[in-house]
């Protein structure tokens, strides 16, 4: 399965942007996109290295937050696993 990724445009060096998720930021080509419509701030959707559209920033944003939401329910699991093992042992 593959997952592409909502990142805010930090930086744009020719066909290249630089863009932000979290923590993280990643260098994302911008040559399958219309680069005269990308601005810095802008949200793209990045997968292995290219941004392949622009998002709005609202959807961007939500998408984020499920991904977020994902995360700590697989934090929770992950507790609850060592406890659950904790008391087998």
């Amino acid at each position: 399965m593959c997952l592409s990724i909502p990142a805010r445009v930090d930086r744009i060096d020719g066909h290249m942007a630089v863009c932000t998720v979290g923590e993280s930021s990643y260098e994302a080509s911008l040559e399958m996109l219309n680069m005269s419509e990308i601005q810095v701030g802008d949200y793209v959707l990045i997968h292995t290295g290219f941004a392949l559209q622009k998002l709005d920033e609202e959807e961007a944003l939500e998408t984020l937050k499920t991904f977020e939401e994902f995360r700590n329910l697989n934090k929770d699991l992950d507790i609850e696993e060592q406890q659950h093992n904790t008391r087998i042992t």
